[in-house]
């Protein structure tokens, strides 16, 4: 009974892709520009879709939805969310935004993912981005980032006061 359920999900997903769709993954550690490069590509090129993995799951957090919440649990214990429940928001967003070109940043996470992306709709990456930087660039880049976050907290603080 599970397995039949199993494939009539992943016909579902299946069924909102195309063979003709574009599909680059985007890895690279922290701070290597996987975000930053997806969004000038995607800025240069309309047809293009830039999914940011992190950013997915955040809003996915931030919906209060079930998997939201389980989302949390796992981040909060520093673990790897399921890849079914990755790659079914990937998938959706894919879905969402009408496009054909999509840039996914920060995916897959390990061959499980990359597997049941497979899976779910039989579409394989064109190619890997892979952006490499030294770790001393991507900690500057890190610290940087937080800073900023630090700094735009306060900003949006001092807004609230008046």
């Amino acid at each position: 009974m599970a397995t039949g359920s199993m494939k009539s999900k992943q016909e579902k997903r299946r069924s909102s892709l195309s063979d003709d769709e574009l599909i680059i993954f985007v890895l690279g550690g922290p701070g290597s520009g996987k975000g930053t490069q997806c969004k000038m590509i995607a800025q240069r090129d309309d047809q293009f879709c830039h999914l940011s993995v992190g950013d997915l799951l955040r809003l996915e957090q931030e919906s209060g939805s079930k998997h939201g919440t389980m989302i949390k649990n796992y981040i909060k214990e520093a673990k790897l969310v399921p890849s079914e429940i990755v790659v079914d928001l990937i998938l959706q967003a894919m879905k969402r935004s009408g496009k054909k070109k999509f840039l996914i940043d920060g995916f897959p996470r390990n061959e499980e993912n990359r597997v049941e992306f497979y899976s779910a709709c039989q579409l394989k990456p064109k190619f890997v981005l892979y952006l490499s930087c030294s770790k001393e660039v991507m900690v500057q880049r890190l610290l940087c980032r937080q800073q900023v976050r630090r700094i735009h907290a306060a900003s949006v603080s001092l807004i609230h006061l008046f």
